[in-house]
């Protein structure tokens, strides 16, 4: 039996794209990621659009789809993540994975997702420092929210809205308008 050898994020960095891409990094081993469907890439496009905006207006930091950061090891690219601008000193826009974790972390659902996969990596966020994470439930139009002392699930005229981006809000609703 051959032996495995456990990849960091160092080596994830020096992969060349096409091995890469569409795939995270989980404990050393390469796990591929499933390219989204025209409903989660549309989800994620009109997250930027509503954010990208008030973030850059008021100077908050950044906003942006599919980065890759360092969780405690592993390499995840949230579709939608937020990082106020203490950390842009942190910013290395030539590597592939930031070496800090967003404030916001925001992950759509695709079919390929399953229940236990998503919440290891919601108490990865959480565990590393990222202040609240965003699970976007797609097929029954719900937004599940987990930030210290206050994890909910939204839906329909329930307004979403984050104190890390004042101004951003958002029915449900709306986020899936279209849909």
């Amino acid at each position: 039996m051959a032996a495995t050898t456990s990849l960091t994020i160092d080596d994830f960095e020096r992969l060349p794209s096409d091995q890469a891409e569409n795939h995270e990094l989980v404990d050393g081993e390469l796990v591929p990621m499933s390219s989204g469907t025209f409903e989660h890439n549309s989800i994620r496009d009109w997250f930027l659009v509503l954010t990208h905006p008030i973030v850059r207006k008021r100077d908050l930091g950044r906003v942006v789809a599919e980065q890759e950061y360092d969780f405690g090891g592993n390499a995840h690219a949230p579709d939608v993540s937020f990082f106020g601008s203490a950390k842009l000193a942190l910013l290395d826009p030539k590597k592939r994975v930031q070496r800090f974790v967003p404030d916001l972390a925001i992950e759509i659902v695709s079919a390929s997702d399953t229940v236990t996969s998503l919440w290891r990596k919601k108490d990865r966020y959480r565990a590393c420092g990222t202040s609240e994470v965003w699970i976007v439930l797609p097929e029954s139009r719900e937004v599940a929210i987990f930030a210290d002392g206050s994890d909910r699930i939204l839906r329909g005229s329930a307004e979403l809205s984050t104190v890390l981006i004042p101004g951003f809000r958002i029915t449900v609703d709306e986020l899936f308008q279209g849909f």
